[in-house]
């Protein structure tokens, strides 16, 4: 059921027709803000891990770690939220500096060791693919060059290594070259030389498929999936039928000669949303994320009304107070269907995650049943001494009364962080001074 209606007014002019107002009402879509809701968890956890992973030797002190919270975005306190993920990091004893009070560290775990091999197992295996990656961001560019500040700000999005910019990238000088000089905005990444076979589009792809299967040529355009319950407007729908009529532009192509207000540029624009949503690992990039790009792919000053206008191609999210522009047709519902490669990288992580969930379900399982146990026997003695002494004793009220408690707030207990080891004596000791 879609809800939480609102509208927006475009405003829009071309030269053979002028519709001044349109109408574009935006509705929720409770499954694809699920589809959003789903990494929440995962992505917190990729946070703190990085932290940890950041620091010389890969360890830090917890009450360190527990001065981050706000920068990583954690709610909870550092040792909640190590004790709800045992299967990240081990706590163990070691001194900060010499003479001092041994204090808790974590380190990551061999499990997550061996899930950061796996990550780099499968970075190896796609390098042909995220190298086709950038060079489509850089060829679809105005300038055929981007920030190399801006990119490494969305190598997330795009599922893009660390170290891309340094390991990658001078390994394909075919391809890239870093020009400028060190500084915060002042190094770019160009492009050297133009692949023709990068520069087709999906929608462009899927044309040439239909194309073969079904013996006849097929014209490339988007595929318009309206939610449930979406009606657009008389006057909207006239203006889509004749938009979808044009030919499509690809994201690819030079269109310096098109006036940036006309139609045709119009749908050059959806086909470079389109194909930047299908580049990225999730079909799916904040609004704000987009808006560093607008010189580079001369994006207009109010394209997220784009996304509204285009509904049966995007849904536009404003799930967790942020606008995030999603790919329609990379979903059924919730569950994205058109998989990057790349994802195989969250699935290992995930996979990691549900262990240690599963391992600290189960040890909280057994220590509440220990506990129940200890109530249990209680209550018998009680009821022995209560018999011995049929006229009561001063201390029968006060253990019924605490085994009530117990019963109340075993459900709810919290069990101390389990300290795995103790630091060798070769360790980084000093890393933190």
């Amino acid at each position: 059921m879609f809800c939480k209606t609102k509208t927006r007014t475009v405003f829009y002019h071309n030269n053979t027709r002028c519709i001044s107002s349109l109408k574009v009402v935006w509705r929720k879509d409770p499954a694809l803000d699920r589809a959003i809701e789903h990494d929440k968890r995962y992505k917190q956890c990729a946070r703190v891990v990085k932290e940890v992973l950041n620091e010389p030797g890969q360890v830090i002190s917890l009450r360190y770690l527990e001065k981050r919270r706000e920068r990583m975005r954690l709610k909870v306190k550092a040792e909640t939220f190590i004790n709800q993920n045992p299967g990240l990091f081990d706590v163990y004893y070691d001194r900060i500096k010499p003479k001092t009070e041994p204090v808790r560290f974590i380190r990551p775990t061999d499990r997550l060791h061996r899930f950061l091999q796996e990550e780099q197992r499968i970075f190896s295996e796609n390098e042909p693919f995220i190298v086709s990656k950038l060079c489509k961001l850089l060829m679809m560019s105005k300038s055929k060059f981007l920030s190399a500040d801006k990119l490494l700000h969305v190598k997330r999005e795009f599922g893009f290594p660390n170290d891309f910019l340094v390991d990658l990238v001078p390994r394909y000088p075919q391809y890239f070259r870093l020009t400028g000089s060190p500084g915060e905005g002042k190094s770019f990444l160009e492009l050297v030389d133009w692949n023709p076979e990068f520069a087709k589009s999906v929608i462009e792809k899927r044309a040439e498929e239909e194309s073969e299967r079904m013996g006849i040529r097929v014209r490339p355009n988007f595929n318009v999936q309206l939610p449930p319950g979406f009606v657009l407007k008389k006057e909207m729908r006239e203006w889509v039928r004749d938009w979808m009529e044009l030919d499509y532009l690809s994201p690819y192509e030079d269109v310096s000669h098109l006036d940036q207000a006309s139609r045709e540029m119009e749908k050059r624009s959806v086909g470079m949303f389109h194909e930047l949503l299908s580049l990225s690992l999730h079909k799916r990039i904040p609004i704000p994320i987009l808006g560093k790009f607008c010189d580079e792919y001369r994006f207009s000053n109010a394209f997220s009304s784009t996304f509204t206008r285009h509904s049966g191609i995007f849904y536009l999210s404003l799930k967790g107070g942020i606008e995030t522009a999603l790919l329609r047709e990379a979903y059924r519902g919730e569950e994205l269907v058109d998989r990057d490669p790349l994802l195989r990288i969250k699935d290992k992580f995930v996979e990691l995650l549900e262990e240690g969930w599963r391992k600290r379900e189960e040890q909280l399982r057994l220590k509440q049943e220990k506990i129940k146990e200890g109530m249990q026997l209680l209550a018998s003695k009680v009821g022995v001494y209560q018999h011995s002494a049929p006229n009561g004793a001063s201390g029968i009220r006060s253990n019924l009364q605490y085994i009530s408690w117990m019963q109340k707030h075993v459900e709810n207990t919290v069990f101390p962080m389990e300290v795995t080891g103790s630091s060798p004596r070769n360790s980084l000791t000093h890393a933190l001074d």
